[in-house]
């Protein structure tokens, strides 16, 4: 995929913006980069939950040994290789919520003026907030997976010790 300068998204803002901007413009734009926003927060949220679950997610295969949730690689591969797959929908959370956040509007505003400027302008803002939203939606997801699957594990491990 092509990445253009925001430089161009600029010159387009300035362009539709005029002297005075016209209140319903900077009413619209206000609204989306607060949708923007909104959505940068709740994935950066999500992003350091993600972090904290990876690390708890680690702890069978860290924890020294006799602790309640320790495994031990040799006698126990079946359960420290489950362990270690539980974290996979978490490191894939994660890769779509830096995606999310990372994620530029791509605009192209060549032979445009005016209300054709002014539309194409909102439309990447848009296509940029709903790729964000998808992106959080699915991580969202795939969080709740990798958080079951760790505390489905922590369970049989601690089945398995008490019995």
């Amino acid at each position: 995929m092509h990445r253009s300068s925001f430089r161009h998204a600029l010159r387009a803002f300035q362009h539709v913006r005029g002297d005075p901007p016209d209140p319903a413009f900077v009413a619209d734009l206000e609204f989306l980069e607060n949708r923007d926003l909104d959505l940068s927060v709740r994935s950066g949220a999500l992003l350091g939950f993600n972090a904290l679950l990876l690390t708890i997610g680690t702890h069978p295969v860290s924890a020294s040994p006799g602790a309640p949730l320790s495994l031990d690689a040799a006698s126990q591969p079946v359960m420290t290789l489950l362990s270690l797959a539980a974290l996979v929908p978490l490191a894939l959370s994660s890769w779509l919520l830096l995606q999310a956040m990372l994620l530029g509007e791509e605009f192209e505003s060549e032979g445009l003026e005016g209300d054709a400027l002014r539309q194409r302008l909102f439309a990447a803002f848009v296509r940029s907030i709903d790729a964000q939203a998808r992106r959080l939606t699915l991580a969202i997801r795939l969080t709740i997976a990798g958080a079951g699957l760790t505390l489905a594990l922590w369970a049989a491990i601690l089945a398995g010790k008490m019995l």
